[in-house]
């Protein structure tokens, strides 16, 4: 919902902190084995929190990073970005590690009351982030509206460790000093306890949250890291926690009468992909740059799938998306993503550093300690391919020049993994050519007969 005028602008001035709603927290009342939740009573979010107490106060700049994030994304939208989506067809399969963390010292994994969750738990979890992202036909996420999207986006459990081992993308850790996590408080702890590198994985921290929450998740911004925090933070905090009572459908220990179909995950992960709720925050009819979202009063934090109105601007009413995995609604009531919240769901897949990062590292070729590179067919009839490998990620040339020292094609890569590249050499006279790679460190080259 773009909303337009200076009764916009004014509001923007009041609610700017409010754009950080991205990383958000949900609120929810403790339960015990012999209490009995009163789920109207229970509130679905707690707006902002984690970024305004945490990690605003941690980096100052942290806003201006989320505004430069969102005018990129408009800008590109402005330039026909969308549209190119739109044809776009490609698939992003998204790596998940799950930590869990829990107090259990027999080990046991799955029963009831168990932070140390099943497998099985987990797969489920898996299943209804893909059966929402691909707006699946037969499932809870499909939907017939004339606004809902396939994201295009899916999720599977890692298959291989940051050292390249064989993995079922869970990892269990027994913590015996806490027994619960406080979200201002305890996102680093855990990122200690367990942590896999966040420019290749999506990790998911499951574990007891302290304060009635139910989960938050760190929303993507233009830098690549969060200045200004400690070390031993940065990008080591990236990722969502989710409390171990919601995460996963109907099985094991989920068992809430509102929220138990797996959409805290569905909507925590919409942040980590740069969506915003759909009022904006605040007191509401605020932006979530996203076109075909109406403008929205407030959140939908009640447990009935209801139809609400709201009138934001101009006295015009409208009708409330609260089937929207964006707003606060049960989750038997969520089963969509509009195009627009799509479409900005996959910018930020290439406008926020790492999450770019993590894209570009699912088709990487293997890392190397040194730059070597590998160029075929040679002799060449059409444009030949090139496999650079080097470590980590690292800015690249690959130059093509003749055998007098003249650059005839120059290609650039920033911030990239090992990767496979083609080098265009139509229209170039037959002969003898010099392929060069440079790093900031490194140069190497190879002859490149063109026919």
């Amino acid at each position: 919902m773009k909303k337009q005028g200076n009764s916009l602008k004014n509001l923007l001035k009041r609610t700017d902190w409010l754009w950080l709603a991205g990383s958000f927290v949900c609120l929810l009342v403790a339960t015990t084995k012999a209490q009995t939740v009163d789920e109207t009573s229970l509130k679905r979010c707690g707006t902002s929190e984690y970024e305004k107490r945490v990690l605003q106060i941690r980096n100052p700049n942290r806003l201006h990073q989320i505004n430069e994030l969102n005018r990129r994304i408009l800008e590109a939208e402005k330039n026909g970005m969308s549209g190119r989506q739109a044809a776009d067809e490609t698939v992003y399969r998204i790596p998940v590690v799950v930590h869990v963390v829990h107090g259990n010292a027999s080990g046991q994994i799955g029963g009831a009351n168990n932070t140390n969750i099943s497998d099985e738990q987990i797969a489920s979890q898996i299943q209804v982030l893909n059966e929402d992202y691909r707006r699946k036909e037969g499932t809870n996420g499909y939907n017939t509206s004339a606004i809902g999207a396939d994201a295009k986006i899916e999720f599977f459990l890692a298959t291989a460790d940051p050292n390249g081992q064989a993995t079922n993308g869970i990892t269990r850790h027994y913590y015996a000093q806490k027994s619960s996590f406080d979200i201002f408080t305890d996102d680093v702890l855990l990122s200690r306890i367990a942590y896999w590198p966040s420019d290749r994985y999506l990790n998911i921290w499951v574990t007891t949250l302290q304060n009635n929450y139910l989960g938050y998740t760190q929303f993507p911004t233009e830098a690549d890291t969060l200045k200004g925090l400690p070390g031993e933070s940065d990008e080591f905090v990236d990722g969502s926690i989710i409390d171990y009572r919601y995460f996963g459908r109907k099985t094991g220990t989920v068992t809430s009468a509102s929220y138990s179909l797996g959409r805290t995950a569905t909507h925590e992960i919409g942040h980590w992909l740069g969506l915003i709720h759909t009022w904006g925050d605040g007191d509401g009819c605020a932006e979530d740059y996203v076109a075909d979202t109406p403008p929205t009063k407030a959140a939908n934090q009640t447990t009935q799938c209801r139809t609400t109105y709201s009138t934001c601007f101009n006295g015009i009413q409208t009708r409330d998306l609260t089937e929207d995995y964006m707003d606060y609604s049960p989750d038997a009531c969520m089963n969509l993503f509009t195009q627009g919240q799509v479409s900005r769901m996959r910018a930020v897949l290439q406008f926020s550093p790492r999450r770019a990062k993590l894209i570009k590292s699912l088709a990487a070729l293997p890392e190397t300690e040194n730059l070597t590179i590998n160029v075929y067919p040679n002799p060449a009839v059409s444009d030949p391919t090139v496999d650079v490998q080097l470590k980590g990620f690292q800015s690249f040339t690959v130059d093509l020049e003749d055998m007098s020292g003249r650059q005839v094609r120059k290609l650039n890569y920033t911030n990239a993994p090992s990767t496979r590249v083609s080098v265009p050499i139509s229209g170039l006279p037959t002969g003898l050519y010099i392929l060069r790679v440079k790093t900031e460190d490194e140069t190497t080259s190879k002859r490149l007969l063109v026919q």
